[in-house]
């Protein structure tokens, strides 16, 4: 979300305008932002996506890159700037025995207080994950999965499922999918258009990869992935209503991660994990597929506004909610 195509697929698809910085520190680049600004109504509003990117080990650098994105909203006149870099608070299930907080991570989490940062009632992100280190060997992987999952992936090998690698002539094949995933699971879908320029344009970029699952010549199941630096996320997943029994979903998570090993990737991100750890997050459901393959469960700061008008910042806020209701 901090690469050039997504500044441009948001300026293409929702109306941002995208403005990239790079911040030196003695002639050499040391951190860099991608910022979105959008109108709405009479008001602006900016946003920096999984940023900005730099060292957070460095808190000097930390504190003079958002006195820059301060000084830049202020200047622009937005009623918030939000961002959300990609910092981990803490790992494990809050209040477990793994449950271990990252000292970088509260670092940063303190610094943001200190300039009156303020933790956003408006996630836009998931702030939870799943991470999978595939650094390890296959065996060790597989090894680690859960029983039951790891007989799932089996499964799918047993009942004759086959994986494919999908290319941009798959597009419609890939979104007959996700329109009957979503169908059958009650969420909504954008338009064929909207995912034909995002799944396209990463694909031709390099940055996106999918694989299908096929049973007897006909798809049944499909992941798009995202990739960038050493990080290869899940980030769209759908199904038939057909055939599900022959388990393709695993087989699909198992040959993706394959996959990224293979490419190089040191992390395998599942993203998305639930902000309640009980059965009344509406991600419950998903999180005990996800948590089968065993991954860390990892918990990031989330995303935080800065209001340089406090009370411009207060009445969006009230009255936000209400016109999206409305609408």
């Amino acid at each position: 979300m901090q690469t050039w195509e997504w500044g441009e697929f948001k300026r293409v698809t929702g109306g941002w305008q995208p403005q990239r910085l790079a911040l030196e520190r003695d002639g050499r680049v040391v951190a860099q932002a991608s910022l979105a600004t959008r109108k709405l109504g009479p008001l602006k509003v900016m946003v920096v996506s999984k940023g900005p990117a730099l060292d957070y080990a460095d808190l000097d650098l930390a504190d003079a890159v958002l006195d820059e994105l301060e000084q830049r909203a202020a200047r622009f006149g937005v009623v918030w700037l939000k961002i959300d870099p990609d910092v981990v608070a803490a790992t494990g299930l809050p209040g477990g025995e793994d449950d271990h907080a990252d000292i970088k991570g509260q670092q940063v989490l303190a610094l943001l207080r200190k300039r009156g940062w303020r933790f956003s009632g408006s996630q836009v992100q998931f702030r939870n994950t799943l991470c999978i280190d595939l650094r390890r060997s296959q065996d060790e992987i597989l090894a680690a999965m859960s029983g039951n999952t790891r007989r799932k992936v089996r499964v799918a090998a047993k009942k004759d499922v086959t994986v494919r690698l999908a290319s941009v002539d798959d597009l419609p094949l890939l979104y007959q999918l996700y329109q009957v995933t979503g169908q059958r699971d009650g969420f909504l879908i954008r338009p064929l258009a909207y995912y034909q320029r995002a799944w396209r344009a990463f694909m031709e970029a390099g940055l996106a990869h999918a694989l299908i699952a096929e049973y007897q010549g006909e798809a049944i199941a499909q992941v798009i992935l995202f990739h960038f630096g050493s990080k290869c996320w899940y980030f769209y997943g759908a199904s038939a209503n057909e055939e599900r029994g022959r388990m393709p979903n695993y087989a699909l998570q198992w040959e993706a991660m394959k996959w990224a090993k293979a490419q190089g990737y040191a992390t395998y991100d599942m993203w998305g994990a639930p902000d309640s750890f009980d059965e009344s997050d509406s991600l419950w459901g998903v999180y005990q597929f996800k948590r089968g393959f065993r991954g860390v469960l990892t918990r990031h700061i989330g995303a935080w506004d800065f209001a340089s008008s406090p009370l411009l910042y207060y009445t969006y806020e009230q009255l936000a909610p209400r016109l999206l209701k409305l609408m």
